[in-house]
């Protein structure tokens, strides 16, 4: 019988092109829009952290004195971070900062590239946030405590410097200081960026890992954000290590509540020995410890202004399907006469109904699928001609399911009153007309 009414749709839609077209044209520009905004959101809201989400934890303290602002910044000092590397609570943890310089390789004909996201790290950071070498391995435990000059690169970097073969041993030019390649990671970009989220949540993913322990050797740049609360006179790099400004992250990896529980005290024993030597000096002096949930909700990775766009999307798709609900009502009622003739020769008005539902289920199929079409062009437009990040604005492969199940339950939900009205009409009046 499904087949049947298949049939029957098909021939219903052939029969009222123009009207069927307006029909699938108006659910289908409203799924588009809906879609559009949809695939942005969804975009934005994915926590690319995965299973280890509850386990990452972004460390944060009130370092800042009572006339500073008035929240946890995002960013500790260095001598904070050295410090909080002294702790065997965590299984993994890492201090790092954005640094940047040109690039080279031992090719003399080979010019220096700018690289600008070239992080300055330890190799905890590596397995933390779970990256994979497609050559080699990070640097060895022993370069965090004796700084070597080591890098490890990005697939991207490592196409562009060595055409992607195993550069595994051979030298680069870091800001003119010879660096040994000892790994090439497998393509990273998460999206976002959440292990630093200081200069934009997406795009511009970090190409070049050097060893944190190399810092106070090579002077390193912060090329990130660095906040300060007090007037500091630096005019060397070591007073910038030993200052109060916030340019460093932290990021812990502590697998129970138990471990959270127990670290969180001893950084909080760390604060109160701090106090004793002059920092700290907020009564507000304190440690927040935010998992990857908690992190880009603080960071508001997600604005509210796309949770709004969202709900007006939703809205403009009522009122298509308020429109494609007047074209159904007038398109169904001129069929009466015919329906009339089904339910004089023994149509119930269940299956006079049902009928109904798989036209207009067929239509809103069709207008999902256009309307995938409108949201594929319009987040190309957005890329193209108001340069959004690629990775917001790629079609993500679940809107293929989700697109055609909103697009087909929004013309059921517009299509049931016209299909009431027309199986709940009294036969004998067509009858007798005809």
């Amino acid at each position: 019988m499904f087949f049947y009414y298949l049939d029957l749709a098909w021939r219903s839609i052939k029969k009222t092109p123009m009207l069927s077209a307006l029909m699938i044209m108006a659910i289908s520009i409203g799924i588009g829009i809906t879609i559009t905004t949809l695939n942005i959101y969804k975009m934005m809201s994915i926590n690319p952290a995965g299973d280890k989400s509850s386990q990452l934890f972004a460390v944060q303290l009130w370092s800042q004195g009572p006339d500073a602002w008035d929240y946890f910044d995002p960013q500790i000092t260095y001598q904070d971070g050295f410090n909080l590397l002294k702790s065997d609570i965590p299984r993994l943890q890492t201090p790092m900062f954005r640094t940047g310089g040109a690039v080279q390789t031992e090719d003399p004909s080979f010019l220096p590239v700018l690289q600008s996201r070239v992080r300055v790290t330890n190799n905890d950071f590596f397995p933390l946030f779970g990256l994979e070498f497609q050559y080699g391995q990070a640097w060895d435990d022993s370069v965090d405590k004796t700084a070597r000059y080591e890098v490890v690169l990005t697939n991207e970097l490592n196409k562009t410097l060595f055409a992607g073969e195993n550069s595994v041993g051979k030298t680069i030019y870091f800001n003119a200081k010879p660096y040994q390649v000892v790994g090439v990671l497998k393509p990273w970009a998460p999206s976002p960026n959440y292990h630093d989220l200081n200069n934009g949540a997406f795009g511009n993913v970090d190409t070049l890992f050097v060893p944190y322990s190399l810092a106070p050797i090579e002077e390193y740049g912060s090329w990130g954000n660095t906040n300060g609360w007090s007037h500091e006179s630096i005019n060397t790099y070591a007073q910038r290590l030993t200052s109060e400004k916030h340019w460093t992250q932290f990021w812990v990896q502590l697998d129970t509540p138990e471990q959270a529980a127990e670290y969180r005290q001893w950084v909080r024993q760390y604060i109160e020995q701090q106090k004793q030597l002059g920092r700290f000096s907020s009564p507000k002096a304190d440690v927040q410890l935010s998992d990857v949930d908690q992190w880009l909700a603080i960071n508001k990775v997600v604005p509210e202004d796309n949770k709004v766009l969202v709900g007006l999307s939703a809205l403009f798709l009522i009122v298509c399907l308020v429109n494609m609900l007047g074209l159904l009502l007038s398109k169904f009622l001129r069929r009466a006469p015919e329906i009339g003739v089904r339910r004089a020769i023994g149509a119930s008005q269940g299956q006079i109904f049902a009928q109904h539902m798989v036209e207009v289920s067929m239509m809103g199929l069709f207008g999902g699928l256009l309307g995938l079409a409108w949201a594929w062009g319009s987040l190309a437009l957005l890329t193209n001609k108001f340069q959004l990040e690629a990775s917001l604005t790629h079609l993500d492969a679940s809107m293929w399911l989700i697109a055609p199940i909103i697009a087909i339950l929004a013309a059921i939900v517009a299509g049931i009153y016209p299909a009431w009205r027309v199986c709940t009409t009294n036969p004998s009046v067509y009858l007798k007309s005809q």
